[in-house]
């Protein structure tokens, strides 16, 4: 099967590191979370995968709804990823994913149906399914 797109973006210094797309449009520092004992004053891992896992969850609710004949603009839908970082009792570090999705123009059933699809679809639930819990809910608004 052929590649519809590859991204590539290399990192030197890992969490207080930086960060940098071959294409140039990702050219950032990168820090520790507070809570991880870092300043916070730049993105970390966790923002840049929740940001992307949101952007990509919402663009499947909606390629979803237009296969049902459901016509949502871009604005229609609000997709909040909350990435969690935690260390089970092993001392490993695992990831947790909670996406809450707000969908104008539809009813709650519909909501409900759309993010349940969306979650089969998505090339981000895909790759995480199985590896890390993802939650989800919907909220017709």
């Amino acid at each position: 099967m052929p590649s519809l797109y590859t991204a590539r973006v290399a990192s030197t210094g890992g969490r207080n590191g930086h960060v940098k797309s071959e294409d140039g449009l990702i050219d950032m520092d990168m820090t520790v979370p507070p809570s991880l004992g870092g300043n916070g004053d730049k993105p970390n891992p966790e923002v840049l995968f929740a940001a992307g896992y949101a952007a990509c969850f919402g663009n499947a609710v909606i390629f979803v709804a237009k296969d049902k004949g459901i016509e949502l603009a871009p604005e229609d839908v609000k997709t909040t990823a909350e990435v969690e970082l935690f260390s089970t009792d092993a001392g490993e570090f695992k990831l947790r994913v909670h996406l809450e999705n707000e969908i104008k123009g539809v009813d709650q059933a519909q909501a409900d149906e759309l993010v349940k699809i969306g979650h089969d679809v998505c090339p981000y639930s895909n790759a995480t399914r199985g590896n890390i819990e993802v939650t989800l809910s919907a909220k017709a608004v």
